[in-house]
């Protein structure tokens, strides 16, 4: 990797940390939500997909190994983090009205970092990461998230986002709702196979 792909790795590290940091403080300090105790609702904050996709981003960023455990996961940080921006620009934004550190957060863990990370693999790699084999094993992620999600919905009655809010819409309508957002993940992971396959070819040509 060039210098300017790491120096746009760490920066791209740095966002999602800085995001994460400050939304566990803002929530922490905050006297209002589903659940009642600071623990609870700092704890609550690492339920939420796009802190898990920032997560995965930030920890896999930095690196480069070609084990299929770390290219999935390497693959899962650019897609998650990509549905993640785009689920929140078309359905999420302006649900709430955010200010001050509230709002910083929320703009490093929903735009600044969908922005770095998809851009960061677009331009500086790695290459030659993924396949179609790879491409396949980033569903699971997702698939362990919303089960775990529906799962503890069950047992403490919250549901991180109105889209798959069970209590709300039913299972029916929620299934419905997770179908195609799991169509849009698909059609991302084909779309970046096949964008990493032709840009291999270039760099390689």
């Amino acid at each position: 990797m060039t210098m300017i792909g790491r120096v746009w790795s760490w920066v791209t590290a740095a966002a999602v940390l800085a995001g994460i940091v400050i939304q566990l403080f803002v929530t922490g300090n905050a006297t209002e939500g589903f659940f009642s105790t600071t623990p609870e609702r700092v704890l609550n904050v690492f339920a939420f997909f796009t802190i898990q996709s920032n997560i995965l981003l930030g920890a896999t960023v930095l690196l480069d190994r070609r084990s299929t455990l770390f290219k999935t996961l390497r693959l899962n940080g650019v897609l998650c983090i990509a549905v993640t921006g785009i689920v929140y620009h078309l359905v999420l934004a302006g649900l709430d009205e955010l200010s001050g550190w509230a709002a910083v957060a929320n703009f490093l863990l929903h735009t600044a970092t969908p922005l770095l990370g998809v851009l960061g693999w677009a331009l500086f790699g790695p290459r030659g990461r993924t396949d179609l084999r790879i491409a396949g094993w980033s569903i699971v992620f997702p698939l362990l998230w919303l089960a775990f999600t529906l799962i503890r919905g069950e047992f403490v009655g919250f549901y991180p986002y109105p889209f798959i809010d069970v209590n709300e819409h039913g299972y029916g309508q929620v299934l419905l709702n997770c179908l195609l957002v799991a169509v849009l993940f698909l059609a991302l992971a084909a779309a970046a196979t096949a964008l990493d396959r032709r840009l291999k070819k270039t760099v390689e040509g």
